[in-house]
């Protein structure tokens, strides 16, 4: 069957929560995602820990049981898969969506390995697949990257983390202490007031006592194969490196909401346009969910307050077949 009432454009935990609620409500869906399952947090360093307590990251009133409050990447791993398998949800893995055309009041979704029909379309695709770029010279050199995964890795290299949110700061005192020589490179005038609080302070003490190096008020400006650049306080540092980790955030796939035809923002925050009580876009019957909503304001949307979407996305869709 390639003919549904829905097809949802993600798997991550808010694509699954509509498969979820749509599955309650009877209606037929497919389940769309371009890798494994919750495929950006598999993507997520191997030992992240979540802001957020467990109970607020379950979805459709499904407990998850981690071993502290607030669980880490395995446990989501499992928490989802599970969700997933011991729901039959219907979803298609690895398999990437290329092009969304309506065609009178039915939409044509294409994707890297069939074509679909459905009367509605949720985007849950998150944010996490285009890192923001650095856009200077050198970026383009292996030894730089926008992810982080095991500092293991990183044992006795110089390396430099930008950035002053969570996933810099996580990466900058892992890495330490796997034995990398770290220096953090700051835009701002401290460390990110939204770094988790319990992590906060211990990368402020490691600064203090000058385990980890930091550089306030800068930026990077050229990376080398040996050595990098940086701007500080009116003057130009030069110092050896490794590697480079450009942690400086990630943002949605503007291109594709704008092929779909859902109008941004003209301002720098390029939020999408949509009806909040319903999800529903300028586009009919073309909904978003999750973090997608927020535009660039990637902070502003989770799991734990964006998985009210998939029961508002649902019953927006029977109340037009009602």
């Amino acid at each position: 069957m390639n003919n549904f009432d829905l097809v949802i454009v993600g798997g991550g935990p808010i694509g699954i929560a509509c498969g979820l609620e749509a599955q309650k409500k009877g209606l037929s869906y497919l389940i769309v995602e371009k890798g494994a399952i919750v495929n950006s947090l598999y993507h997520y360093p191997i030992n992240m820990q979540f802001f957020s307590s467990s109970e607020k990251l379950e979805i459709d009133e499904i407990p998850f049981i981690s071993n502290e409050a607030k669980p880490k990447r395995n446990e989501a791993l499992e928490y989802y898969r599970r969700i997933v398998t011991s729901n039959k949800l219907n979803i298609h893995l690895f398999e990437a969506v290329e092009a969304i055309k309506k065609i009178d009041t039915t939409f044509s979704i294409k994707t890297s390995k069939s074509t679909y029909t459905a009367k509605h379309v949720v985007i849950a695709t998150g944010f996490y697949d285009i890192p923001n770029q650095l856009n200077i010279p050198g970026e383009d050199l292996e030894k730089v990257s926008h992810y982080y995964h095991d500092p293991h890795f990183y044992a006795q290299q110089k390396i430099a983390v930008v950035g002053a949110s969570n996933s810099a700061i996580d990466a900058a005192l892992e890495c330490y202490r796997k034995g990398a020589e770290v220096t953090l490179i700051i835009r701002g005038e401290e460390v990110g007031q939204r770094v988790k609080y319990w992590v906060r302070p211990d990368i402020i003490n490691r600064i203090e006592e000058g385990s980890i190096k930091v550089y306030y008020k800068a930026s990077l400006t050229e990376i080398a194969p040996k050595n990098i650049s940086i701007a500080s306080a009116g003057k130009k540092v030069t110092i050896a490196n490794d590697f480079v980790l450009a942690l400086i955030g990630y943002k949605p796939n503007f291109e594709f909401l704008k092929k779909l035809g859902i109008t941004l923002s003209p301002d720098d925050k390029k939020l999408p346009t949509y009806n909040p009580d319903t999800m529903e876009t300028n586009i009919e019957n073309l909904y978003l969910a999750g973090v997608i909503c927020g535009g660039m304001e990637t902070h502003k949307w989770f799991i734990e307050n964006s998985r009210i979407h998939a029961p508002m996305i649902m019953n927006a869709i029977l109340a037009k077949s009602n």
